[in-house]
């Protein structure tokens, strides 16, 4: 059908109404901090990395329309941001460089498709420290005298930071020391990171004169023999200047004591006797020397004096002598096994020592020098001439581990000559190797941390142990014991551990084992180390929810919480954000990501705006929740839920419907508080039971003078009885009755989608009766509704309407009715 001319002007006006009512989308502003919205007062850092998800837009439409996110920059600036337009994420695509530039400016805008808002944004680039300190005018050097005191600072030095100094070189040499300067330290990369430079300063240590002259070989003594000849050199003085950086010139003199007998050479400091042995008036000469440096100027500069003593004595011209199996002999060797016994004698060495002078010259000491307490030499004191004995002292010192070779020498020296002649021996030994020591693990503990994912055959761990010993029996063997060696395997020879080829690890099982490794030589010398392996957490669970279609009410103003478990073993693999992927209608409900609560929007407060949401008035929703964890990658599984809304109003006018409510989320709790109210209608029929049995007992007691036998009651007074117990049953009855109003047509408890609270659980059979007074009671399931109470008008109380309280109350009257049938006898 055709229209007409001013049908199509209708319609067209009619779009043009209707553009003009579509209002334009706009951002969220959130403020400084906030990472979404519009990027208002946006920083970022400088050091975040490229690809990161730095902020999110946010924005909404009046009329619920579907918006898009865009953002542009200047041509002549690098497009730093990239933004996803369906969510709004906005992606790090440029590294950042605040020294190169501090600021960005972009253009952020949202559109519903008719209308585009856009707004102009500065995003503060921030610093980090990724910048070292750097040193100027290298290379450093500086002249320094020796005398010189104080820091470093004003002669090319900087002054104020960390010296290190390094190995002096000998004597005065140049001294290198390495200038260690930092930073302040900041930031980077979530770090804290401190940058550092270093440079070498040259310090020239200048030598000055200072210091007195120093005699070498103190103290001197001198000997005249008998045989010493006039001219003959008795000894020398040697003293050098104690400035060795440019030593001056030393001069030598005698000062007294010498009577003549004796003079001094000034330049080489020899001291000559100048008469005969024979015409030498005294014993004992004590000569005293000065030394004088001379400076480059040919003046005195520094003095010092030292005591020489001469003595006069006959001729002792043999020192001690040791001689071997063929002569005199300086060397001698032997070969032995280490840890010998204490006290044992070195037999190998056959060692005599001889001093040909006579009387007190040929007395002379014996002693080893060298590793101190490990041999002993007898004799100690020798007259002429003695046999030679070494004896074992300390067996452990002597080590073939520590020390393969042993080395002394054996000083003999006169007790009682001033000339003090001595004599020296070497005596090596090469000792023996002997399986002497225990392999020994490098560590008592080692510590492994595999995946939990890592295949059979894979390798854990390697311990070593190392046996000092040589040969045979330094090679170790390995093995592996414990309870929690199951899965592991260790190769004998190197000690390298992995997991049996079948093994399958799992963290959420068994996250740690520990055992033992056994270290063993040939001869069974063993050691052992403990091993604990640490199974990392790898994200293989998904996050599962109790059931996979869920029902809840939510009551205005309160919220209803989802939950689902991930069984993996650590965080983040088994943390779990949540968020609604899909409502209808959408726009009503907000989900915290952490816990899993999702309450109304802030602008829902009553259910006549839920009710104009949307479109059949039922106050049901439908919404798609997805339960994502944080592990890499990362799993997530979603959930329906079903929510019925209502208000506490609503459930302050039914009590009943409020227990159902309340419990239709924790549907154990309704069975709890069944449960209590059948334990105490229990319990009073026990109590009654018990008082009218001991009440008939004792009414058919049988007396000592006569029995009484009593006839059955007649019907008549039977039926009074079982009118009062029906009053006193009705009476008790009510005291577990549980009030709920009629249903209300405006509550919709037949909605799709909503299931029925759980039905009561039925009550026992009731008990076999006479046929006249069987009666039949139908249990009704628990039902409920949501529907406000209506206001009583009068204080009459309810029937027994609620199916609820049909169901106690019918298990109280078939109690009764059990118990008046067991007493009709008595009525």
């Amino acid at each position: 059908m055709r229209c007409g001319p001013w049908a199509a002007l209708a319609v067209g006006l009619l779009h043009f109404c209707l553009a003009q009512a579509n209002f334009a989308p706009h951002f969220f502003d959130n403020g400084a901090g906030s990472t979404n919205g519009n990027m208002a007062l946006f920083s970022l850092p400088e050091d975040t990395p490229v690809g990161s998800h730095v902020y999110t837009l946010n924005g909404t439409d009046p009329e619920g329309d579907p918006i898009s996110y865009h953002i542009s920059f200047d041509p002549n600036t690098r497009s730093v941001f990239s933004v996803d337009p369906n969510f709004g994420n906005i992606t790090l695509v440029e590294e950042l460089d605040r020294e190169r530039e501090d600021e960005i400016e972009a253009i952020i805008s949202i559109s519903d498709g008719l209308n585009l808002v856009a707004e102009k944004v500065v995003i503060l680039v921030t610093d980090a420290n990724d910048e070292a300190p750097r040193f100027i005018q290298e290379p450093y050097i500086v002249l320094v005298p020796e005398v010189s005191e104080g820091s470093l600072g004003r002669d090319g030095v900087p002054t104020g930071f960390l010296c290190r100094k390094l190995p002096l070189a000998p004597g005065h040499s140049p001294t290198a020391w390495g200038l260690l300067t930092p930073d302040g330290g900041g930031r980077l990369r979530g770090a804290d990171v401190v940058f550092s430079v270093t440079t070498t300063v040259t310090i020239n240590v200048e030598d000055v004169q200072d210091m007195a002259p120093v005699f070498v070989g103190t103290p001197y003594y001198g000997y005249v023999y008998e045989d010493t000849i006039p001219g003959s050199e008795v000894l020398k003085v040697v003293a050098i200047d104690g400035d060795r950086g440019k030593p001056n010139h030393i001069l030598y003199r005698l000062m007294n004591g010498s009577d003549g007998a004796f003079e001094i050479n000034e330049t080489s400091g020899g001291i000559s006797v100048l008469q005969s042995p024979a015409q030498l008036g005294r014993e004992v000469y004590e000569l005293h020397i000065q030394v004088t440096e001379i400076s480059s100027a040919g003046s005195p500069v520094a003095q010092a004096m030292i005591p020489v003593t001469i003595r006069i004595v006959d001729l002792n011209n043999h020192p001690p002598t040791f001689y071997g199996e063929s002569g005199p002999q300086n060397r001698f060797e032997l070969s032995m096994y280490e840890h010998p016994p204490q006290g044992e004698i070195l037999r190998g060495l056959k060692i005599t020592v001889n001093d040909s002078d006579q009387g007190a010259n040929a007395k002379f000491n014996l002693r080893l020098v060298g590793p101190g307490g490990v041999f002993r030499v007898v004799p100690q004191t020798v007259l002429n001439e003695a046999q030679v004995t070494i004896i074992v002292e300390n067996s452990a010192a002597i080590d073939f581990e520590k020390s393969k070779v042993l080395a002394f020498k054996l000083l003999a020296i006169e007790v009682n000559t001033p000339e003090k002649f001595s004599s020296t021996a070497d005596i090596v030994i090469q000792l023996l190797d002997t399986n002497d020591n225990v392999p020994k693990f490098t560590s008592h503990y080692y510590i492994a941390r595999i995946p939990e994912n890592t295949l059979g055959g894979s390798n854990v761990v390697a311990v070593t142990a190392v046996d000092p010993d040589t040969g045979p029996w330094g090679k170790v063997k390995y093995s592996i014991y414990g309870t929690g060696s199951d899965l592991f395997l260790i190769h004998p020879s190197t000690g390298l551990i992995y997991t049996q080829p079948w093994a399958s690890l799992d963290a959420e099982g068994t996250s740690r084992y520990n055992f033992y490794v056994k270290a063993e030589d040939m001869e069974g010398r063993y050691s052992l180390a403990e091993v604990f392996v640490t199974l990392l957490d790898v994200n293989d669970h998904y996050p599962q929810f109790g059931q996979s279609i869920q029902e809840k009410t939510m009551v205005l103003g309160t919220p209803v919480k989802i939950e689902a478990t991930d069984q993996d073993a650590e965080e983040p693999n088994n943390l779990v954000d949540y968020s609604i992927t899909h409502a209808e209608p959408a726009n009503v409900f907000d989900i915290d990501a952490h816990t899993g609560e999702i309450r109304l929007k802030n602008s829902i407060h009553s259910l006549d705006a839920l009710q104009n949401i949307t479109p059949n008035g039922d106050y049901t929703w439908s919404l798609q929740v997805q339960a994502k964890d944080r592990g890499s990658p990362s799993f997530s599984t979603t959930a329906v839920l079903k929510i019925d809304i209502t208000d506490t109003e609503t459930l302050s006018r039914g009590s009943m419907a409020a227990f159902l409510i309340q419990t239709k989320d924790n549907p154990m709790k309704a069975v709890g508080v069944l449960a209590g109210v059948m334990a105490i209608v229990v319990a009073i029929t026990v109590l009654i039971s018990t008082a009218t049995f001991w009440r008939n007992k004792k009414s058919n007691k049988v007396q000592p003078v006569r029995r009484v036998l009593r006839r059955r009651p007649s019907p008549a007074p039977r039926t009074v009885r079982i009118e009062w117990l029906k009053f006193r049953r009705a009476k008790t009855a009510t005291k577990f009755m549980l009030k709920e109003d009629p249903p209300n047509e405006n509550c919709n408890n037949s909605s799709a989608g909503i299931t029925m609270p759980p039905r009561a659980p039925a009550p026992p059979p009731p008990p076999r009766m006479a046929p006249r007074m069987a009666t039949q009671w139908k249990v009704p399931t628990v039902s409920g509704s949501l529907t406000p109470q209506q206001p009583q008008q009068s204080s009459k109380p309810k029937t027994l309407g609620s199916p609820i309280q049909s169901s106690l109350v019918s298990e109280l009257r078939q109690k009764f009715e059990k118990k008046s049938v067991d007493n009709k006898a008595y009525f």
